[in-house]
């Protein structure tokens, strides 16, 4: 059973997410012979001030 854990910043529409999750699972279901039904897909969204670039929380780069 394929697992794929995808994190995101948080703040993209929920039609979006749906969309990653849909197209990854059927990437991950035409590349693997795997029926979709057995494809999980995990979405975290992680708030900018928890997600550091380069030293610096995002939300302190893009507020």
């Amino acid at each position: 059973m394929p697992i794929v854990h995808i994190q995101l910043l948080e703040g993209r529409p929920p039609e979006k997410v749906e969309e990653v999750i849909r197209k990854v699972t059927e990437t991950l279901s035409a590349t693997l012979d795997s029926p979709k039904e057995n494809v999980r897909v995990l979405v975290t969204e992680v708030s900018k001030s928890h997600w550091g670039i380069g030293g610096t929380p995002v939300s302190k780069l893009r507020p």
